[in-house]
């Protein structure tokens, strides 16, 4: 059963993409200009994943969610879009710069009401919440180094069946490069192994994209 996966190219992903997106002027317009900013547009989400969190977010109902890493906002929108008109998203980011332009675009698809972005370390938004606060959703992609403590933090406040996704989990195939030992690499790895041996949830590796992990709580 090794061999039962598709090798994705070029052309197959945008097949996938065509199948999977629907056209929004709005996205498409925050991907175009997110674009324009250079090789630090490589932090923004696919479309495809964008269309898959939306997806999971609808399916299980959330109504609460908390996103640790916003960029210019196109897995935010994303994840709003699948909430409820009353539903809930933290965002937490440590630029103002590029959230200035997720801003915008939280405005322009109709989702800024649902989405409180706050400005500052993740982990200290994280541990300052009311104890009593509970997600139904979850997404992490930010600094790679602090993954594990996004987990623990996040993990303590999901919701028994609510999900968690952590993004980048494949880290452009550099899991299995032996001879990358850089910090970042490490981290992943590390995130991958403990997840995987975590008896408190359910969680899968997904190739979407730069590899998207899924857990489950119990």
């Amino acid at each position: 059963m090794s061999d039962k996966f598709i090798r994705m190219t070029p052309e197959l992903h945008a097949y996938v993409e065509r199948r999977s997106v629907r056209r929004d002027p709005v996205m498409e317009r925050l991907v175009q200009e997110t674009a324009a900013l250079g090789e630090i547009a490589q932090m923004q989400i696919a479309p495809d994943q964008g269309a898959f969190l939306t997806l999971l977010v609808r399916a299980i109902g959330a109504r609460s969610a908390v996103e640790v890493g916003t960029f210019t906002g196109y897995s935010a929108i994303s994840i709003a879009r699948g909430l409820p008109e009353d539903g809930r998203l933290i965002c937490c980011d440590v630029s103002e710069e590029w959230t200035t332009i997720a801003r915008r675009y939280f405005r322009e698809a109709r989702v800024d009401s649902k989405i409180d972005l706050r400005i500052g370390p993740a982990l200290e938004t994280l541990r300052g919440l009311p104890s009593a606060t509970r997600f139904d959703f979850a997404f992490v992609d930010a600094d790679k180094t602090s993954y594990a403590a996004y987990y623990e933090e996040i993990l303590a406040r999901l919701r028994p069946g609510g999900l968690l996704g952590i993004d980048n989990v494949l880290w452009s195939g550099k899991v299995i490069d032996s001879t990358d030992q850089s910090e970042s690499t490490r981290a992943i790895r590390s995130i991958n192994d403990h997840v995987a041996a975590d008896d408190r949830v359910d969680a899968v590796i997904l190739p979407i994209a730069d590899g998207l992990t899924l857990v489950r709580k119990r």
